[in-house]
């Protein structure tokens, strides 16, 4: 599981490296074979091997008859690249997904449970900024008994 959040630049490569914190538990997993896609709010997903094969089998079940199902997993999957994690802990980043989440230089990754989001430093202060005030309200309404 991923938690925290730090602050990150790409670099001349579109590559980045991934928090210490990070990097530790991945020396644990069996593939460092990971993906990153396009994710929700702008910002973009990466995930474990072993988390994204749970993901794709739920998304997989969605009926393809479904219109709004077709058009979700063609954005989804058609944007997944499959990343190794090098042996600096560095991830490189597709031209196109640098594109979907308007990453310049400074990001942040952000530990989200099975996932970690990579955004745009101004982005993400953005979402913060407007998310914060309604932290508690958010947990009243979703955790009601």
């Amino acid at each position: 599981m991923w938690y925290g959040e730090y602050t990150h630049t790409i670099d001349s490569k579109d590559r980045f490296i991934l928090p210490a914190k990070f990097r530790e538990k991945i020396k644990k997993f069996k593939s460092k074979k990971f993906f990153i896609t396009r994710g929700l709010d702008g910002c973009l997903f990466l995930f474990s091997e072993e988390a994204w094969q749970k993901l794709e089998e739920k998304l997989k079940a969605l009926s393809f008859t479904k219109q709004q199902s077709r058009s979700f997993n063609r954005l989804y999957f058609s944007g997944a690249s499959e990343v190794e994690i090098d042996s600096q802990g560095r991830v490189s980043v597709p031209e196109y997904l640098k594109e979907f989440g308007q990453i310049k230089r400074e990001i942040v990754i952000a530990g989200i449970a099975d996932r970690i989001e990579i955004w745009d430093k101004n982005r993400w202060d953005k979402f913060y900024n407007e998310n914060k005030k309604k932290f508690e309200s958010m947990a009243e309404n979703l955790f009601e008994t």
